[in-house]
Parts: structure tokens; C-alpha cells; sequence
């Protein structure tokens, strides 16, 4: 059974740099650090709402 873990900044910012090393790797073919950004960001903006 797999853990959940909500992507966060921090997250997102490892999958970025793992991409940015190996740029020929699966994950960065796949383009999944701007979805992990992208991700990141909407889940922080939501949090920054819900703390209204």
C-alpha cells in the first residue's frame, strides 16, 4: 500500500532539480516538473484561502 503525500513547494523544487540533472530521465521527458510545480502552487494558494 502507497503513502499519500501531498506535493508541496519543497517537493516540487526535488523534482525539479532530479529533472534538471538527468534531463533525458523519464520524469523529465514526461514533463512531470512543471505539472509538480504547477500542483504545488495551486495546493498553496489553497491553503493561503482556506487561512482566510
Amino acid at each position: 500500500m502507497e503513502k499519500e503525500t501531498q506535493m508541496d513547494v519543497d517537493a516540487a523544487s526535488r523534482i525539479q532539480s532530479a529533472t534538471t540533472r538527468d534531463p533525458e530521465s523519464d520524469s523529465a521527458q514526461s514533463g512531470s516538473d512543471s505539472r509538480a510545480q504547477s500542483t504545488a502552487d495551486q495546493r498553496e494558494h489553497d491553503d493561503a484561502e482556506d487561512d482566510v
